[in-house]
């Protein structure tokens, strides 16, 4: 009789190793849909639509595979098989599916919701700061004409004011993601979120010798740990320097910030992008073209249905050759061009989107952060 062993659980390496080969394998199918939708419905469609055709595609192959119970091309690299936690089972139809559901569509889902929920809680935070701001003046106003003391600010105008300065962070899942991480590097297990959700974990199809096993990576768990302790020793030092050098004007910070529109703090800080890099993302991708955005109503410049220059009009696109009129991103005509500071120019929409998902020009990599490209005018 042969004797019985205990298959044993897959390693960390070779887990991250399945997860590399899926994201290549996926990554070929995604070249092969975009390809499909530059041709069928042209690069601007293809280009808008890139995020949803990223979605499909990985829905598309995680449901060719790990759907109807196959491994994915990775595990089959690996020799590793999913199962159900410590009890050693496949995992079922319904667990399968709400692995992907949650890996795929989650993200998804919380990317386009996001930023309509920062959107009402900075909103919200703005209007009591103006309450706030109001109240504190007169406040001060009454303490100067009675020679007394003028009052601080009070403890939930600064708390508030500090939820508004950082409400991209806090509203951001990349501090869990990085946890999850950090404790698959010292425990082995779980490498995607999702599949600690559902309680996924990888075995070996085969008997694991001595001299089969594997170094794990709990340095680099070390590593990410000590880089979270520092990132929050120096928010946590950059917050209280900023609140003792205030100087009782809410939200006014270092005094290197700027009040747009009805209260909206804008950051003059070079090195401080993510609240005006809010305000912009926000006025490039409104939810509705027709309905006018804070920005546009703090500016001035109401919001066009259309595009403002047209490359027909010489007038006004001239300086432009006839062979550079078309934005690389897209291969169509410009719309609304605009130029970064290396010089190079694009469709604005274009450029944008490319700017949040990588701060880089497209063509000679320099850095190019959204709020430093420029549109253009005749």
């Amino acid at each position: 009789m042969s004797r019985q062993f205990r298959y044993p659980f897959a390693d960390s390496p070779d887990i991250i190793r399945s997860h590399q080969k899926d994201a290549y394998f996926s990554g070929v199918l995604l070249e092969q849909l975009s390809t499909l939708l530059r041709k069928s419905y042209g690069a601007r469609f293809a280009h808008t639509y890139a995020s949803e055709a990223r979605v499909f595609g990985d829905v598309l192959y995680l449901g060719l595979t790990t759907l109807i119970g196959n491994r994915t091309l990775g595990e089959e690299y690996c020799d590793i098989v999913q199962i159900e936690g410590e009890n050693g089972r496949l995992p079922a139809l319904g667990r399968r599916a709400g692995y992907i559901l949650s890996c795929i569509l989650g993200p998804y889902m919380l990317g386009k919701a996001l930023p309509a929920f920062r959107r009402r809680i900075r909103a919200k935070l703005e209007a009591n700061m103006r309450k706030y701001a109001r109240t504190h003046a007169k406040a001060q106003q009454h303490a100067k004409e009675s020679g007394t003391k003028a009052p601080s600010m009070p403890l939930a105008a600064r708390l508030q004011n500090y939820l508004l300065q950082n409400l991209d962070t806090f509203t951001s899942p990349s501090p869990i993601h990085a946890i999850s991480l950090a404790t698959f590097y010292f425990a082995g297990s779980y490498y995607h979120l999702s599949k600690r959700l559902w309680n996924l974990r990888y075995i070996f199809t085969r008997k694991v010798e001595e001299s089969d096993q594997r170094v794990g990576y709990e340095v680099l768990g070390v590593l990410l740990i000590l880089q979270m302790a520092v990132q929050s020793y120096l928010h946590l030092q950059n917050t209280i320097s900023r609140d003792t050098v205030s100087t009782g004007a809410l939200g006014a910070g270092t005094g290197a910030t700027a009040i747009v529109g009805g209260g909206v703090e804008v950051s003059l800080d070079p090195n401080a992008y993510s609240p005006n890099n809010a305000l912009l993302f926000e006025a490039a991708n409104p939810a509705s073209s027709s309905a006018p955005t804070d920005l546009h109503k703090w500016t001035h410049t109401p919001a066009a249905d259309h595009a403002r220059y047209e490359l027909g009009d010489e007038g006004t696109m001239g300086w432009i050759g006839g062979d550079n009129r078309k934005c690389t991103l897209c291969l169509e005509e410009m719309k609304d061009p605009s130029v970064t500071t290396c010089g190079h120019v694009f469709c604005w929409t274009c450029i944008s989107d490319w700017a949040r998902e990588k701060p880089e020009c497209p063509l000679c990599r320099q850095s190019c952060l959204a709020q430093h490209v420029l549109p253009l005018r005749g």
